[in-house]
């Protein structure tokens, strides 16, 4: 039977801000054709500032995946990509107007949920897929990350993270067609390690950060100066460290929830191949600049 390409039923709109640029943002998702792919329209640009979602267009992998295509950049795309990817939705045009999609809570659960509560609209045309014919292996030798993938009859993803955490410890997560993504991986949020923070911030990053779109993992000791620092630069009143070695701005939806949100990125970015995979990915420490390699590879043998 064959598979057909999928829709929106109607537009969504959301707001909030940047993660890194701190901007407010407004972005509607929206229907769009058999065809159109995911299309992202800079707004605050013109209305023929476009770019597609697609591996092509991917310049910078820094704390986020962003895509360019001449004067147009729109960045931190990849919760929005994951949550169309995991839902099954082929065709949307996104109307955007700031160079950053809106951080929100830090996970995929907010389009999931308001996309989930009226379900998708199917298009005449079946859906593009692509199957893996042979093994597809990429190691970053500077990281040691590595992704693999195996022909296989449909989608499934082995990840392990691995950050030498005694917090996180070793996390394997494992995804395929019976796991349900909107309960089992949209609410996994984006983490951070707390001694990374003041960096990001001297860095001219994470302006629009809070400490409710973050699960921040405290790895060393940390004074109480320097949590009242902490508390300062997000303006709330008091921060401390839980037992289990993570601020207490949060509670774990899952134990391994940071290993999900590892998979989660994953799912995004490998949306930007353009197509449905069918094969078994296997990924080592991955990251969005693994995962846009791989995914551009993957581009390069579906255009032979």
């Amino acid at each position: 039977m064959t598979d057909n390409q999928k829709t929106l039923k109607k537009e969504y709109t959301f707001e909030g801000k940047g993660l890194h640029s701190g901007l407010k943002v407004k972005m509607t998702v929206a229907p769009a054709p058999v065809g159109t792919g995911i299309r992202f329209v800079r707004e605050d640009i013109g209305p023929d500032a476009e770019i597609e979602a697609l591996a092509d267009y991917v310049t910078d992998t820094r704390r986020g995946t962003t895509l360019e295509k001449g004067s147009v950049r729109i960045s931190t795309v990849e919760h929005l990509l994951s949550a169309l990817a995991g839902l099954g939705v082929d065709n949307a045009l996104v109307r955007i107007n700031a160079p950053e999609a809106p951080i929100l809570d830090g996970s995929a659960l907010p389009y999931v949920q308001a996309i989930s509560a009226d379900g998708l609209q199917e298009q005449d045309a079946p859906r593009i897929c692509y199957d893996i014919k042979e093994t597809v292996r990429f190691k970053d030798e500077n990281t040691g990350s590595e992704i693999a993938i195996y022909p296989a009859d449909e989608f499934s993803v082995d990840l392990t993270i691995d950050f030498d955490s005694h917090v996180l410890g070793v996390q394997h997560i494992h995804y395929d067609s019976n796991v349900d993504y909107a309960v089992e991986v949209a609410p996994c949020r984006t983490f951070v390690f707390f001694h990374e923070l003041e960096f990001l911030f001297q860095n001219n990053l994470i302006k629009g950060g809070d400490l409710e779109n973050a699960i921040v993992i405290v790895e060393r000791p940390v004074s109480d100066e320097t949590l009242e620092r902490m508390a300062a630069l997000f303006n709330v009143g008091r921060v401390d460290v839980l037992p289990e070695g993570y601020l207490d701005n949060v509670r774990l939806h899952f134990p391994d929830e940071c290993g999900r949100h590892k998979l989660l990125d994953l799912i995004g970015d490998f949306s930007l191949i353009g197509a449905r995979i069918r094969g078994r990915v296997v990924a080592d420490r991955s990251g969005h600049k693994i995962n846009t390699a791989v995914a551009r590879i993957v581009r390069e043998m579906m255009k032979k």
